[in-house]
């Protein structure tokens, strides 16, 4: 109730933090405070479950004001504008104008043409392209490849011949060396010819096209590969560095530089975390060109992009809810343009139906949700405020390991970086793999009735970039982490004698029985296999006959520990070696049934994809 001097809550006294830890070490009842409340992240520092005001007392930036060194609030200093973007791959040029002017007349204020894929791609047709592209209305993105140079000069001409003025003229050109290095194990040509090319296009921005960005970041493709929000900010950082180095050193302006790079930054499913990130981002970008002696006179660009990395094949449509979440984290974290990326995107060339759904995630969020409205609206937040200083502290640390190494390009080729990303991303993919990391639709829940599409491209879903001609080192490996439980599947679903059948056998204690069953059909499911529910038998004799008719190729037991001795051998003795017999469950009793000739156990410790590999394997079907 407010008192005379109109301050709210003056009848409750503050409570400190160690108050509030003693409580809750009471209501634990003994429990292990450290063990059961604190999480450690992927990114190496612990989370607590609670936050207060004491937490931001050591930290710098808080009360800064947007459009302040160093930028954790952005330079927004009313609403939250960000450009909505949507990127075409040109194979035809006159349907990607049509494209494109759709989209732009249904809210996308930024376009990305994917020029890199169009391997005659002549003077006429880039004009064209030019020609046909409203400028007032958006910006325009080339993702060019190892052709930017010759772009950069066709969009030069092409601009003169127009009579377009090339003030009007924002957006971006993607010529990046350092993440085709990342990906292939190469350069475009060569070290040096690469970054001479970066120098020229940078030359050709600063003195005729200031609207550009020409020196990409993109570090989106470690979180692609399984990295941490630490490993893709400290790693996208020595990016950053190398540039400013290289271009410097070159003769260019240190801040002409820094205003020329355009930060393409992952955005994955951790919510909070992700809004943190891109605030963090700022901070580093700031740090690092103060570091370098140039002008912080605006805080560096930052592009989302939704990640690759938990999107799935099966059960797709979960796409558009993951998506949503990533959206909303980059827009809150105060990104200056968003990439959603069509849910089905992962196996196939997007149609218009999910592009239509990409680019109207967006148009909701801003139109609907009016997530516009309020600048950097995490400010002041005890948690997220924690998260973004620990994502700057430990983030410099690895970037200053990188540049201990000689900086990105040294350090990759010497396979500094690729390791511990590779490390990350692998421990990553066995979390998926023993469900400590949960992918819906694809090691939990899965929907049996899904199948591979007849318009899934495989050299889509399973695509690895191709390497280099010349490689210098071990590219990323950027394989999805739903992609193995996808194979499997697969695997099953084109097994010349059919997805194998798992028959449950419930029998004896209801809750038991049930509950087990409930899980073993979850188990086999993420490999495709055929599930044939039941609610319970009576005796093992009814439960294998039923199987038998059926076809069953695997008999799951389902029961109560205390009634497992019972019913599991002969269960087993029944079969006689006509379908695999498994135990649902780890019982006590499990070394007795092992040496009743029992030998498959699933329960929650078990590693699913690596057991149903062997599943497949003892079915006979081809991994």
């Amino acid at each position: 109730m407010e008192d005379k001097t109109g301050k709210l809550f003056t009848g409750f006294p503050p409570v400190s933090t160690p108050e509030w830890e003693a409580k809750i070490k009471e209501d634990l009842k003994g429990a292990d405070y450290e063990k059961k409340l604190i999480w450690k992240t992927p990114e190496g520092f612990n989370v607590k479950p609670f936050y207060t005001a004491e937490d931001l007392q050591d930290l710098q930036y808080p009360e800064s004001e947007p459009g302040r060194f160093p930028f954790v609030r952005g330079d927004k200093s009313t609403g939250n504008k960000w450009e909505i973007r949507q990127d075409f791959t040109v194979f035809d040029i006159p349907a990607a104008i049509q494209k494109a002017a759709l989209a732009v007349e249904n809210g996308v204020t930024s376009v990305g043409f994917d020029i890199s894929r169009k391997g005659d791609m002549y003077y006429h047709d880039f004009r064209t392209l030019i020609r046909s592209f409203d400028f007032s209305k958006a910006s325009l993105n080339l993702l060019a490849g190892e052709m930017a140079p010759a772009y950069m000069d066709f969009l030069l001409k092409a601009l003169e011949e127009l009579n377009i003025d090339t003030d009007t003229v924002k957006g971006s050109v993607d010529f990046d060396p350092m993440g085709h290095l990342a990906t292939t194990g190469g350069f475009y040509y060569s070290e040096k010819e690469d970054f001479d090319n970066a120098d020229r296009i940078l030359l050709a921005a600063v003195n005729e096209l200031t609207g550009l960005r020409v020196l990409p970041v993109n570090s989106f493709l470690f979180g692609n590969a399984g990295a941490s929000a630490v490993q893709e900010l400290g790693t996208g950082l020595s990016m950053a560095a190398e540039y400013l180095a290289r271009l410097s050193e070159a003769g260019h302006d240190v801040t002409d530089v820094a205003q020329s790079i355009q930060w393409n930054l992952g955005v994955g499913s951790g919510y909070f975390m992700e809004i943190a990130k891109v605030r963090a981002a700022r901070v580093l970008f700031s740090n690092l060109l103060d570091a370098f002696d140039g002008r912080n006179e605006k805080p560096v660009y930052i592009h989302s992009v939704t990640t690759d990395w938990n999107k799935t094949v099966y059960d797709s449509h979960v796409n558009m809810l993951r998506l949503t979440a990533e959206a909303m984290a980059a827009v809150l974290g105060g990104c200056n343009s968003l990439l959603v990326k069509p849910f089905d995107a992962a196996f196939r060339e997007p149609d218009d139906f999910s592009e239509r759904i990409a680019r109207n995630t967006q148009a909701i969020l801003k139109e609907e949700a009016y997530l516009d409205k309020v600048a950097d609206p995490a400010a002041g937040s005890y948690y997220i405020e924690s998260l973004t200083n620990s994502l700057v502290e430990h983030a410099w640390k690895h970037f200053q390991g990188i540049e201990e190494k000689g900086g990105y390009v040294k350090a990759f080729v010497s396979g500094f970086i690729g390791s511990e990303i590779k490390a990350t991303g692998e421990h990553r993919r066995q979390m998926v793999a023993s469900r400590r990391e949960i992918l819906l639709g694809t090691n939990q829940y899965p929907n049996v009735l899904d199948a591979m599409k007849d318009d899934m491209a495989e050299e889509i879903a399973f695509f690895i970039s191709e390497p280099a001609a010349e490689p210098v080192a071990e590219p990323l490996y950027m394989g999805r982490a739903a992609q193995e439980f996808e194979k499997l599947r697969l695997a099953a679903e084109r097994s010349p004698n059919g997805k194998p059948k798992v028959f449950m056998l419930p029998y004896g204690n209801l809750a038991m029985r049930l509950a087990r069953s409930q899980f073993s059909g979850n188990f086999f499911a993420c490999a495709g296999y055929e599930i044939i529910d039941n609610l319970g038998y009576c005796s093992a004799e009814e439960g294998v006959q039923n199987a038998m008719k059926v076809g069953a190729n695997v008999i799951v037991v389902c029961s109560s520990d205390e009634e497992y001795p019972e019913i599991a051998p002969e269960v087993f003795e029944r079969v006689k070696g006509k379908a695999i017999v498994v135990v649902a469950g780890a019982p006590a009793c499990m070394d007795d049934l092992k040496k009743a000739g029992i030998t498959e156990f699933i329960h929650v410790r078990s590693n699913v994809l690596e057991t149903l590999k062997q599943f497949h394997h003892n079915l006979g079907i081809e991994n």
